[in-house]
Formats: structure tokens, C-alpha cells, sequence
């Protein structure tokens, strides 16, 4: 069971995390694009980038669900790893759900609105600056996550 459940888990994160973290770095950019311009073309890109973020966020939720039933599984629940992990993985949801999301949010909105006119390039720069910040952040957040649970300090999993 515990080969089923890594197997899972593992292939969750690539399959789920892997596009959102993708997906939440390049919205800024091609949101620009899409300010800029107001054309069409431009605005199918950030339309799936913000579509992938928000489908596969909800979706992802299933990573840390497996993680935990396999720590569970392994006796490694309580162990530091795990918990520093679980900690990081709250953090990373939390950056996504109160931050990146609804700055996103905001930009479809007005890439949305026929009527908006020429953005504030200075507003946007700013919002777009935080944006990107905070999808550093998400994505920092996932490779400590990674490293953690590769190297699994103090593990005794014999890995």
C-alpha cells in the first residue's frame, strides 16, 4: 500500500502543483500583454493561465491529503520533515489562495471589461510586481517542499 500511496502522491505533484506553479509564474507577463493591447489574441493566454491556477489549485489539494496518509502509513507523521512540510505546504496554499488568486482576479477583471480604456501602466507595474513577488514565493515554497522530501532530514526511512 505504501508503494500505491507514494506512487500517488508523487505523481499528484507533478501532475497538479507542477502547472500551477507554471501557471502562476507567467500570468503577470502575459497579463501585461493582455493590458497593453486589449486585443483578443492577447487575452486567450492569461485567460488559461488564471483558469489552470484556479482548476488545478482546488485539484491539488489532493498532494498534501496523499502525503498525509502516506506519513501515516510510513509512522513518519510527527517527524520534523513532515511537519516543516506540512507547514510550508499550508503556507504555499495559503500565498495561492489569499494573494496570488485574487491578484489574478483582479487583472481578468479588467482585461474583462470592454469598456476600461488604457491602463495605468504605473498601477499595473505595481500590481504586477506583487504579483510576481508572491508567485516567487509560491514557488520557493514548493522546492523546499521538494528538497524535504528527498533529503527527509533525521528521516530513518533509510533513504
Amino acid at each position: 500500500m505504501g508503494k500505491v500511496l507514494l506512487s500517488l502522491h508523487v505523481v499528484a505533484a507533478i501532475i497538479l502543483i507542477g502547472p500551477v506553479t507554471v501557471a502562476v509564474s507567467l500570468f503577470p507577463r502575459y497579463a501585461g500583454v493582455a493590458l497593453g493591447t486589449g486585443g483578443a489574441k492577447a487575452t486567450g493566454v492569461p485567460v488559461l493561465l488564471h483558469r489552470i491556477s484556479r482548476v488545478y489549485s482546488v485539484a491539488g489539494l489532493s498532494v498534501p491529503v496523499l502525503g498525509i496518509a502516506l506519513a501515516v502509513q510510513m509512522g513518519v507523521l510527527g517527524d520534523p520533515w513532515v511537519v516543516v512540510s506540512l507547514v510550508l505546504t499550508v503556507a504555499a496554499g495559503l500565498v495561492l489562495a489569499l494573494v496570488v488568486l485574487p491578484e489574478q482576479q483582479k487583472a481578468m477583471d479588467l482585461i474583462a471589461d470592454p469598456d476600461r480604456g488604457p491602463i495605468d501602466t504605473g498601477g499595473w507595474a505595481g500590481r504586477a510586481r506583487r504579483l510576481s513577488a508572491a508567485s516567487g514565493v509560491f514557488g520557493l515554497l514548493w522546492v523546499v517542499v521538494v528538497v524535504l522530501m528527498v533529503v527527509r532530514p533525521g528521516s530513518t526511512t533509510g533513504v
